[in-house]
């Protein structure tokens, strides 16, 4: 079962993986995208507080320029079930922007479903050894 996340978390989120240059997304450049994409003005210190929890009731053009500036649905901010979904989504885009792990897929692709459970089984292995913790959407991706 899963907890309820605030606004503030759930943008947090999309800052954390939704940033196709490789790092995070300044509010300055939110802010300029937004603009850009849909004419809305948002400052950046207004969405820093909406990401720090400091503004907890964004206005609904505020959420919609936000979700599309991200690439997410506006019931990501509002469906717990839908958000889950999203992320489980962004966090796969996110794992295959890493060229090791796309490495990986792509060698895999074509093995037998008893080769790829041993290369699973192998990986959680040196997930165990590294410290890694298991990752929320491992579930999701098993039953594909």
């Amino acid at each position: 079962m899963t907890t309820e996340k605030s606004f503030a978390e759930l943008l947090d989120h999309l800052f954390q993986t939704v940033h196709p240059k490789g790092r995070a997304f300044t509010y300055a450049e939110v802010s300029q995208g937004i603009r850009d994409a849909s004419g809305v003005a948002i400052s950046a210190s207004a969405i820093q507080q909406l990401r720090t929890g400091v503004n907890k009731n964004p206005k609904m053009q505020t959420i919609r320029a936000l979700a599309g500036f991200f690439g997410v649905e506006p019931s990501y901010f509002f469906d717990e079930e839908e958000a889950e979904r999203q992320r489980a989504e962004i966090n796969v885009v996110a794992a295959m922007r890493d060229q090791g792990v796309r490495r990986v897929a792509l060698r895999a692709n074509g093995l037998s479903p008893e080769s790829l459970d041993m290369l699973t089984a192998v990986i959680n292995q040196a997930r165990r050894l590294e410290g890694v913790p298991d990752t929320e959407d491992s579930d999701l991706l098993d039953d594909e």
